[in-house]
């Protein structure tokens, strides 16, 4: 099954499976120099990957049953083969009936409810603070990094995130924003520092807010700065400016409506909403089954029409929509290096099948940027056109300017270096 699968698949570049007898398969290019070589340690690994190949291939990964064999890693398979797969036929349909299970599946995942919301947060980010300052950079942001220049670190292209968001509010000393979605609070703590604002950051995540209000304390502004343990649903009163910044994409798709509706209430009448989003560029789908399970529960990435449909009916008016396509690739593959140098310590704190899971998480979510379907979407939206200027000019030059008032600190780049 996997054979014939692979065999009119794998057209560019080379992948040779050494099967668990010694059995040797080659596909694509034949005579390909550099060709990436795996091999399935136990009888059974082949017809796992091939019953399913989107959640099979990941598994095996994760339990030690497919190994990539050295000078190359699992991200450069994951790379090969879902090239191949987005230029050509794809990874092949399931049968009728595990796609109706698989739908059926994904919509009830889509429910997210207060409890479930919560727990649904804490699968993916109550990980020990240890393990995220591993891989991110030193403000622990844990979105895409907005690169001016590939070339840049991730600590540049992370500051020059924040100025583009900050560049977008409009922000005025004295205003009072919404950070929905917090993180570990280096969005809103830039922010207070850019402008004097007053930020409430809100999240599901307990260590995220434990560490981001801990991280306001120290630096003397937690009266301005607030993070709380509180569901965006329950947040009331008025503020000037919302942002969002990776956070929709654990809204679920059956709530669109309700969470543009519910910020609409909360923001003043002439302000800013700034919505930063992974978006796909190929209409409503599905999340597929791996990311379900082991990454994201609950999680969707949703089309710009799903997006704009949930914003025109519930009182919205969009006034900017920016579409950044290979920044999170370069933020992932970055993610990447740093996860894999450090997979001592990743394992030490858990396992190595958790390593693995987030090595092939990782590749995956690059894969994806690169030659897949997934882009950022950023949409400024108002509840007054005159809240935003009649040109966008003013973005590039906000940005620049904030960009220019922090230095990129190299504390990652150091250790790494010294490692």
């Amino acid at each position: 099954m996997l054979d014939k699968m692979l065999s009119a698949l794998v057209r560019e570049g080379c992948l040779v499976i050494t099967d668990h007898d010694g059995t040797v398969y080659t596909y694509g290019e034949a005579q390909n120099p550099d060709p990436v070589r795996i091999r399935f340690t136990d009888k059974g690994a082949a017809l796992h990957v091939a019953r399913d190949p989107r959640v099979g291939a990941g598994e095996a990964y994760m339990d030690g049953r497919l190994v990539v064999e050295a000078p190359h890693d699992i991200r450069d398979m994951v790379l090969l083969v879902m090239r191949n797969a987005n230029r050509g036929g794809g990874m092949g349909a399931p049968n009728p009936l595990r796609r109706a299970a698989d739908w059926l599946a994904f919509k009830a995942d889509q429910v997210n409810l207060r409890a479930k919301a919560s727990k649904n947060v804490v699968h993916h980010y109550d990980l020990t603070r240890q393990f995220y300052e591993l891989f991110l950079d030193e403000d622990r942001q844990y979105t895409m990094a907005y690169f001016t220049d590939p070339a840049n670190s991730l600590e540049r292209a992370q500051i020059d995130k924040k100025a583009l968001i900050a560049a977008k509010l409009r922000l005025q000393p004295g205003m009072r924003l919404l950070d929905i979605g917090c993180g570990w609070g280096g969005l809103a703590l830039s922010l207070n520092k850019w402008f004097g604002v007053e930020v409430l950051g809100v999240s599901l995540a307990p260590d995220q807010i434990r560490f981001a209000q801990e991280r306001a304390d120290a630096a003397g502004v937690g009266d301005k700065v607030r993070f709380q343990l509180t569901d965006y649903r329950d947040v009331t009163g008025t503020f000037d400016r919302i942002t969002s910044v990776g956070m929709i994409e654990h809204v679920g798709a059956l709530h669109f409506r309700e969470y543009f509706a519910k910020t609409n209430s909360l923001l003043a009448d002439d302000g800013i909403m700034l919505t930063h989003t992974i978006g796909r560029t190929r209409g409503a789908g599905t999340t597929d089954k791996w990311t379900r399970k082991y990454i994201f529960p609950g999680g969707y990435i949703p089309a710009m029409s799903e997006l704009v449909t949930a914003l025109e009916g519930t009182g919205w008016e969009v006034a900017d929509v920016e579409v950044l396509r290979y920044h999170y690739a370069h933020t992932l593959a970055e993610w990447y290096r740093r996860t894999t140098l450090h997979e001592a310590e990743m394992t030490a704190l858990y396992d190595a099948r958790l390593f693995r899971m987030w090595q092939f998480y990782l590749a995956g979510a690059e894969q994806s940027f690169r030659s897949g379907g997934m882009v950022n979407f950023h949409i400024q939206s108002v509840k007054n056109r005159t809240a935003a200027p009649m040109t966008r000019d003013y973005i590039s030059a906000e940005a620049a300017r904030l960009s220019a008032l922090e230095a990129a600190p190299h504390w990652h780049l150091e250790r790494d270096a010294a490692e």
